[in-house]
């Protein structure tokens, strides 16, 4: 298990939720899901594509210092904090890098975190444990500048309430007697995420297969800003009414791509992560 490295993390589910207790609350952090084979010698770094990322995170190699002779697997999340909260948009930057000298500037001055919220190996496999148990494994090991142990609630309405407040991701709701499944989405792990919600012009948009993809825009001094595409389905009541619209001319003063473009006059509120420092939208969705 530990020697293949052939692992992927267990993914969570998204679903209509009531707050229990049987449940413990995290807060989701926006960064890269990775599983880390650590021992005193070596460290790897894998996605939950089983992509080695290694190379790109030097700094992490420092949470070998704290493994004594225990050879681990950890399942967390990479974080790039910027301003005291996550930036997946810097994150990206820093995923696409291959250029030694620019990771070690990155290094020095954007460093990232592992947050780990969960161990499913040390010396032996832990798969088969309660959540709760593995936790109790997790806490053994001490927080560094580059590890750091994700922080449990036992309430969580009142987390999601200051997740929101502070515009963070959202959090996880995990089954204090759950078992980890590797590879596997399970609703034992259940995501609850910090959506935005606005209202937006159609511009154009796009055929294909199962309906269209809308062209969103926002009006900012009488000019209209393409922010992002947004999937729907042929069965949505919007396709029909859009597709009613007379082609015209590209309003969009910063899109200049394929599309079928209409007058600006027809609105939409979507939900969304959050806007990227380009102003795109992020997973927007109806």
């Amino acid at each position: 298990m530990f020697d293949k490295k052939n692992l992927k993390p267990m993914l969570l589910a998204e679903m209509p939720f009531d707050f229990d207790k049987k449940y413990l609350y995290e807060i989701k952090f926006d960064g890269i899901r990775a599983l880390i084979y650590v021992s005193k010698e070596k460290i790897n770094i894998r996605t939950r594509n089983n992509v080695d990322v290694t190379h790109l995170f030097p700094e992490l190699d420092e949470i070998r210092k704290i493994m004594h002779n225990k050879k681990c697997i950890f399942d967390g999340e990479i974080v790039l904090f910027n301003r005291d909260k996550p930036s997946f948009n810097s994150l990206q930057k820093r995923m696409r890098l291959k250029n030694e000298v620019k990771i070690k500037e990155e290094v020095r001055d954007n460093p990232v975190v592992f947050v780990a919220f969960d161990i499913i190996y040390q010396d032996q496999d832990l798969t088969e444990c309660k959540l709760v148990d593995r936790k109790m494994v997790l806490n053994k090991f001490k927080d560094t500048k580059y590890f750091v142990k994700s922080v449990t609630y036992d309430d969580g309405e009142k987390l999601f309430r200051a997740v929101k407040k502070m515009g963070l991701e959202g959090i996880v709701a995990k089954e204090k007697e759950s078992r980890y499944y590797v590879n596997k989405r399970s609703d034992v792990w259940i995501k609850l995420k910090n959506y935005q919600t606005d209202t937006f012009y159609i511009g154009g948009y796009i055929k294909n297969k199962v309906g269209l993809s809308l062209l969103l825009g926002e009006k900012n001094n009488s000019k209209l800003y393409f922010v992002g595409k947004l999937s729907v389905s042929k069965s949505r009541d919007i396709v029909s009414e859009v597709l009613k619209e007379k082609i015209s001319k590209n309003y969009f003063c910063n899109y200049d791509s394929i599309g079928i473009f209409i007058k600006p006059k027809i609105k939409i509120t979507v939900n969304y992560l959050e806007k990227t420092k380009s102003n795109m939208l992020r997973h927007p969705f109806l």
